[in-house]
């Protein structure tokens, strides 16, 4: 069971990456699929009680692949972890189906809150690079997160948000397939500049008032 599952695993990250060729390939050379090796083994021992092992091991995957991955962690089926390096995933965390992280991302938590600290990842999410994610609240399914984004709130599902702090914007307000899949993490809208665009429109509509409104005042003086 769980060698079909990495072989799922495997499976997709070859047929997700434009570089790779085989699943041999992902198999032998990619560090975010090895991650995964770990984090299966590492989990089961974490749910049979066996609390120092599994720890031990995702120490021991931590060092070989640069990901940090705690054995408590839910992570579901055919994740994609792209140049991980630097990947940190937290102990209540819970990760959907279909998602697609890359190098950077943090799902932590913001130290204030017991039991549940961890956020939980809806299916088909893409967290792009140098994310945070912290606190334990739900990413809907078929969402985006912006590079460098710093998520602190419930994002609803089909949602693209980016920022800091980070801001959510439907898009058109229709879902968007799956983006874990589509791999995009430059054309994602922008609230601050689309913010910026409306306060110019709204100073510009002013500004022609008040002219107009000048030019009646001296017709009335004349």
């Amino acid at each position: 069971m769980i060698f079909k599952g990495l072989l799922d695993d495997a499976r997709s990250i070859r047929d997700r990456d434009p570089a790779a060729r085989t699943t041999l390939e992902v198999f032998l050379l990619y560090q975010g699929f090895h991650a995964l090796i770990y984090h299966r083994q590492a989990h089961w021992l974490y749910k049979h009680g066996r609390l120092f092992l599994a720890r031990a091991l995702s120490q021991f995957a931590r060092h070989m692949t640069g990901i940090e991955i705690h054995p408590g962690a839910k992570i579901g089926r055919r994740l994609f972890i792209d140049h991980g390096m630097g990947i940190v995933i937290g102990e209540t965390a819970e990760i959907g189906d279909d998602c697609t992280i890359y190098h950077g991302v943090t799902l932590g938590g913001t130290g204030h809150d017991t039991g549940k600290r961890h956020p939980t990842i809806g299916n088909n999410v893409l967290i792009a690079t140098g994310a945070k994610v912290l606190g334990p609240f739900t990413v809907g399914d078929n969402s985006r997160i912006g590079a460098n984004a710093v998520v602190l709130q419930e994002v609803p599902p089909d949602s693209t948000v980016v920022g800091v702090k980070a801001r959510v914007v439907k898009i058109a307000g229709q879902r968007v397939g799956s983006p874990s899949y589509d791999l995009d993490q430059v054309n994602l809208p922008d609230p601050v500049a689309q913010e910026l665009c409306r306060l110019q429109s709204r100073v510009y509509a002013n500004e022609q008032k008040l002219r107009r409104e000048a030019e009646k005042e001296h017709e009335a003086d004349e």
